[in-house]
């Protein structure tokens, strides 16, 4: 990656707004919280693994399972934008179109077996094979082929040359290293068989498993990748259901670490709790509204199909709907209004949505809403299902999405029904055209504009949303392979215009919130840091 888009990238970690809240509880600990090597952690999350199977899942919960248990080719070093060589000792263009990767020798699985390139080639085929509707498949669009040269060497044909993310997609969901021992090649694998073949070699193996109620980690010693050796003996994962309660063991010190989601109004409370320190930093979250272009109303498979008449509802949904009062009455300031698909902070991104819906500075306008409706020929109001979750997008969802009812309702030119589903269902639900309109909330797998375009907009996308224009679809490939960085950088704003008219996504919000506890404020985030490799924020996606 050239050093204009590594210094893009690293505005995001610097950008004001992508707000986060770290939450740092002082003489409280669960275990032996101590930055000193040995001991165990407990962390608390509402978050919600969906598979342990790094083919069938594409969410934050899952994915900070996976950082912890598998290898990767590449990945991040804590508080950097930039990828590094994990498991592999280099990792390198060896022609325009093949990325070649030397694995370390003498790696082990937690089971004993051998991890040998083999083992490479047989993570990233079988993710284009399975391509799970809720997969990270999406993201390896440009690779043609996966050959093993021998026991150390892999090397990756690419579909079209100078590609400028493949080294940050080795780093994302797509690119676990899994045990073809263990794994299935055509199907996924369930949870409790990967579990029992202790089929891992990350940081950390999984010991004990009890899905979406606690992970119980321990140190694998055979670990040879960037992180280097576990600070912590081990590591437990709780997850909560409701984040009142994980709030409460904050305070009587029953977790050390809560991460995802506290409500804005429980920080601003424990803000005022003595025992407690609230610490705020950076984040790459987006909140957005997904349209189901099938199902929507005058959508493609509806009674009353009109391409037209469904733009013209998304446009006068995107003129009403008040970002400010969402940010400030709901989240207390710790996301900001987002008018991009790109958010502030990364080299591209633009504001294309504010000037075209609204008033044009970011305020909305009823009477221009009510004038698209009736151009098009819409009867209002116009009946709209909304869908949203609770348990994986945080508590603030319930306020968050009710308000935006309100906003619809209040202008006389919508009637929302509202309904809210558990998240293991809901991404099934999601896929399967269930809900013509839909709260999706994204959590970066690597910094740089191409991650907020290409699983969004190709024709063959991980939104699953029916949107194809072949225009973008070409427009996110030629820009992930352009060189020059000031070409590039146009590419991605003309991406972001063109995707603004037709709304395939409405953007509403950016941020993130994390949560640490420990014995005091720069101990505890080092056990954070240093112990458990939890990318939240402006390195994680889900």
């Amino acid at each position: 990656m050239t050093s204009a888009f590594t210094n893009g990238k690293r505005a995001l970690a610097a950008t004001a707004g992508l707000a986060a809240a770290a939450l740092v509880l002082a003489g409280c600990s669960a275990g032996d919280s101590s930055t000193n090597a040995g001991g165990t952690i407990t962390l608390g999350t509402t978050d919600k693994v969906t598979t342990l199977d790094p083919a069938g899942s594409y969410d934050a919960g899952s994915f900070n399972v996976q950082l912890q248990v598998f290898p990767f080719l590449m990945n991040t070093p804590y508080g950097s934008p930039d990828v590094e060589p994990d498991i592999a000792t280099k990792a390198e263009f060896t022609s325009p179109t093949e990325y070649t990767v030397t694995l370390k020798p003498d790696l082990k699985w937690a089971n004993g077996n051998d991890l040998t390139s083999s083992d490479v080639k047989f993570s990233f085929d079988r993710q284009l094979a399975i391509a799970a509707d809720n997969g990270p498949s999406s993201l390896l669009y440009n690779l043609d082929s996966t050959e093993a040269v021998d026991d150390t060497t892999v090397v990756f044909t690419l579909k079209a040359a100078d590609d400028q993310i493949f080294s940050q997609i080795l780093s994302s969901p797509a690119g676990p290293i899994v045990d073809e021992e263990s794994f299935s090649a055509t199907e996924l694998t369930p949870d409790d068989d990967i579990v029992a073949a202790k089929a891992f070699a990350g940081q950390y193996e999984i010991a004990s498993y009890d899905f979406n109620n606690i992970i119980s980690y321990k140190k694998f010693d055979g670990y040879q990748g960037l992180w280097g050796a576990a600070k912590n003996d081990g590591v437990n994962v709780k997850y909560f259901t409701d984040s009142s309660n994980m709030k409460l063991e904050v305070q009587e010190g029953g977790i050390d670490v809560a991460l995802r989601s506290l409500s804005a109004t429980d920080i601003d409370d424990l803000r005022g709790n003595d025992n407690v320190s609230v610490l705020d930093g950076p984040g790459g979250e987006i909140r957005y509204i997904t349209f189901n272009f099938n199902t929507m109303p005058f959508g493609a498979t509806t009674a009353e199909a009109d391409p037209a008449k469904a733009l013209a509802v998304r446009q006068a949904i995107a003129d009403v709907v008040d970002r400010d009062e969402l940010a400030n009455q709901v989240y207390k300031g710790t996301y900001a209004p987002l008018y991009s698909y790109v958010p502030s902070g990364l080299t591209g991104a633009n504001e294309s949505l504010k000037g075209l819906y609204g008033d044009g500075s970011g305020a909305p306008d009823l009477d221009k809403a009510k004038a698209t409706l009736e151009a098009a020929g819409v009867s209002i109001p116009v009946d709209f299902s909304l869908q949203y979750n609770t348990d994986h997008y945080g508590p603030g969802s319930s306020d968050e999405y009710a308000l935006i009812k309100d906003q619809l309702d209040s202008s006389g030119l919508f009637n929302v029904a509202l309904q809210s589903t558990e998240y293991v269902q809901y991404v099934k639900d999601r896929t399967s055209d269930v809900y013509p309109a839909y709260q999706l909330g994204w959590f970066p797998d690597y910094t740089d504009a191409d991650n907020y375009l290409t699983p969004f907009f190709l024709t063959e996308n991980f939104i699953k949303n029916h949107y194809s224009d072949q225009e973008v679809n070409d427009l996110i490939l030629k820009q992930a392979v352009t060189v020059d960085p000031e070409a590039r950088t146009a590419l991605i704003g003309e991406i972001q215009d063109k995707v603004a008219a037709a709304l395939s996504t409405l953007p509403l919000l950016q941020g993130s919130q994390v949560a640490v506890t420990g014995t005091d404020v720069t101990g505890a985030k080092d056990t954070l840091d240093e112990s458990f490799k939890f990318r939240y924020g402006a390195l994680s996606k889900g």
